[in-house]
């Protein structure tokens, strides 16, 4: 590490703790030539994640488009603002554990609805209506059918 100060090329850590967010390591330095101190931060580095989506185009994956969707879709419903939380982190880490680069919006969508699906029916088939853009009652119907089966075959 070079000294700030007189940019020597060595220094030794005199104090190394997490910083207040948790998400770096701070270290306290000391320049082995001039003896003045400066601070270093120490990061993970994450590899971007970037969305694919429908019509082929690409934008930086955002959380906070998640959590919006999450909700709008719980919108008057008892579901916690910390519930809606806990999901989004599981599904970003979801795809970050895939450790690819590129994810398709497609497979978002499904680990939100999958998600949802656990948490509130009502709020699931909500995200289902604008996520698989239903047409007309009968794309309702199919899903409500569907979720209905499914909850049947749970219970057995």
């Amino acid at each position: 590490m070079f000294c700030p100060f007189c940019g020597f090329f060595d220094s030794k850590v005199v104090d190394s703790r997490s910083s207040d967010e948790a998400n770096a390591i701070r270290r306290r330095r000391e320049c082995l030539a001039c003896q003045k101190r400066f601070t270093t931060y120490e990061r993970i580095e994450e590899i971007p994640l970037v969305l694919i989506k429908k019509d082929g185009s690409r934008e930086p994956f955002d959380r906070q488009k998640v959590m919006s969707g999450l909700l709008k879709a719980c919108e008057k419903r008892p579901v916690p603002y910390a519930r809606l939380e806990e999901l989004a982190d599981a599904v970003e880490r979801e795809l970050r554990n895939r450790m690819e680069q590129e994810v398709k919006s497609s497979e978002v969508g499904e680990l939100v609805m999958e998600g949802l699906k656990a948490i509130d029916e009502v709020a699931y088939v909500r995200f289902a209506s604008v996520y698989r853009q239903f047409k007309d009652r009968q794309d309702w119907m199919r899903e409500l059918q569907n979720l209905e089966k499914k909850t049947q075959g749970d219970e057995d």
